[in-house]
């Protein structure tokens, strides 16, 4: 029965944690749709980079939280975040720009 307990309230934190993510997310697109570079960092700007590093440390922090859980719990890893992390980096010259990358974001996170 402990266990049981244990594995419920984990999976209750995780479900909030996931929500707290969903939302520092969906906050940092909307700047990123506004105009501000660096979420994604497709470009070498270390003023960009610097501006943007407490955000994507906070998303890198919750999403691996997030995923020992769900190892704990025996699902399957945090799939946003994964894509998240996945679509970060350098991107060719001819690849759309992050404000629009953000907004395609919002609109697949229904917040748009």
């Amino acid at each position: 029965m402990a266990k049981a307990d244990r594995l419920e309230r984990l999976d209750a934190r995780r479900v909030e944690l996931e929500a707290e993510y969903n939302e520092a997310l969906i906050a940092a697109l909307r700047k990123t749709a506004g105009g501000t570079w660096g979420l994604f960092g497709h470009r070498k700007d270390r003023q960009a980079e610097a501006k943007i590093a407490p955000v994507i440390e906070e998303l890198t922090e919750m999403g691996e939280a997030i995923d020992e859980m769900r190892a704990q719990l025996g699902i399957e890893p945090f799939a946003l975040h994964r894509d998240f992390a996945a679509s970060r980096g350098p991107v060719a010259s001819s690849a759309a720009g992050e404000p629009k990358q953000a907004q395609a974001w919002l609109a697949r996170l229904g917040a748009a």
